[in-house]
């Protein structure tokens, strides 16, 4: 007997934000059911999650993570209730779980947990009985039996590693966008949907700041050849396929993605020594401090400039980690703005042909556009430069690759 084909789908916050949309999200649902089984990933409705996130910043400054993994988890089990009810509004047998319930085994991290195994007992019985399995997104339960959190967009996450898991033959990510385009179009208008993209080029996107799918998910996407389908939710477009491309033809730019909320500080007369630069290096990594990237010049024959560039958010942790390598090298010269930004030029090969890079500068020079540091991959061109400066640069790349209408 052949095994039921399985289709792993997942609702994003917009998608299920009001009745009506849970509704519409539900004959979705029903549609996919009709060809085989079906398991479904939900989102908190909404802003849910930032409305508690929000509102735990009012009782405490620096809430316990273990709390705030029991506080945010609730977002989606309103979701899960709320959609399976919307199922049996249509005589299906929809069945909710918490990521728990299905045993989506994590490590001990509280809030950017990574997943170790699923275990799916309760998710394969659910389906042998025609049942549609509800899945709470974002969450799962360490080997300790403790509520973890996957971190921010962690229920793209779960569809995916759930697809994984259940071999399934596909898994369809419906948002408030209709695919994957060559860049933001909440942004940038006229920016074109991509068809297809392989799944080395979407991770890249996603971990260079493209907001449709999580890095993570795009990861596990790529490591168990998962076909994801990226949808809208209120519309029958076709989407975007994000699977294995072979046979790709000259390199070219296939999308620009760009990052915002950037910080760079600069230790100036640092002095010269191979020892200080890893040593500062593991100082902030042990600090949990993500480096986008770092670059140094020479100062005089005794000493180097060394500049860190590294999420906003984590500004905190990197002043408290400087200030004590200040005071230990004995550094008083240092830099900081809060106006740096990244634009990432993607597709495969695009590093390594000459006229692309020429290309990307020869366009930026030519609106007067100053780089600060530039990074290139198999995969990339990245470009820091001041936020301001950051929409005149898309835009002008864009027209130049010829990524917008």
């Amino acid at each position: 007997m052949m095994p039921m084909p399985i289709t792993v789908v997942k609702f994003g916050g917009t998608s299920v934000a009001s009745a009506e949309r849970i509704r519409l999200a539900a004959r979705r649902v029903a549609e996919i059911h009709r060809r085989g089984g079906v398991v479904v990933v939900v989102s908190a409705m909404g802003h849910t999650t930032d409305q508690l996130f929000d509102l735990s910043r009012r009782i405490s400054p620096r809430p316990q993570k273990r709390e705030m993994d029991m506080l945010l988890t609730a977002g989606e089990r309103i979701s899960v209730a709320l959609f399976s009810m919307a199922l049996d509004a249509l005589g299906l047998e929809g069945v909710s779980f918490t990521g728990s319930q299905v045993g989506i085994i994590t490590d001990n991290r509280h809030t950017d947990a990574r997943i170790l195994e699923i275990r799916g007992d309760r998710l394969r019985a659910a389906l042998a009985e025609g049942k549609i399995p509800v899945v709470c997104g974002f969450q799962g339960v360490s080997l300790e039996k403790e509520i973890t959190t996957l971190g921010r967009g962690g229920s793209d996450t779960t569809a995916v590693a759930l697809s994984a898991a259940l071999t399934a033959r596909e898994c369809v990510i419906y948002t408030d966008v209709e695919g994957v385009y060559t860049e933001d179009p909440n942004q940038f208008q006229g920016v074109k949907m991509i068809k297809k993209i392989s799944y080395e080029e979407m991770l890249e996107m996603a971990s260079q700041g493209a907001q449709v799918m999580h890095p993570r998910a795009s990861a596990i996407a790529a490591n168990f050849r998962v076909p994801v389908h990226v949808r809208s939710t209120f519309t029958n477009k076709t989407g975007t396929l994000i699977t294995h491309q072979e046979g790709l033809e000259r390199p070219h730019p296939k999308a620009i993605t760009h990052s915002t909320g950037l910080y760079m500080i600069t230790l100036g007369q640092v002095p010269r020594s191979p020892k200080y630069l890893s040593q500062i290096i593991s100082l902030l990594t042990n600090a949990g401090v993500h480096i986008k990237f770092f670059f140094h010049g020479v100062s005089d024959a005794q000493s180097f400039d060394l500049s860190f560039i590294t999420p906003l958010s984590e500004r905190d942790q990197v002043r408290s980690v400087i200030r004590g390598v200040m005071k230990k090298l004995k550094v008083k010269n240092l830099k900081e703005t809060q106006d740096i930004c990244s634009i990432s030029v993607i597709g495969i090969g695009i590093a390594s042909e000459n006229r692309i890079l020429s290309d990307i500068f020869t366009t930026l020079s030519g609106i007067r556009v100053h780089i600060e540091a530039v990074t290139t991959s198999e995969l990339s061109v990245n470009i820091f430069l001041k936020e301001k400066m950051v929409v005149r640069a898309v835009d002008a790349l864009l027209k130049k690759f010829n990524l917008k209408k």
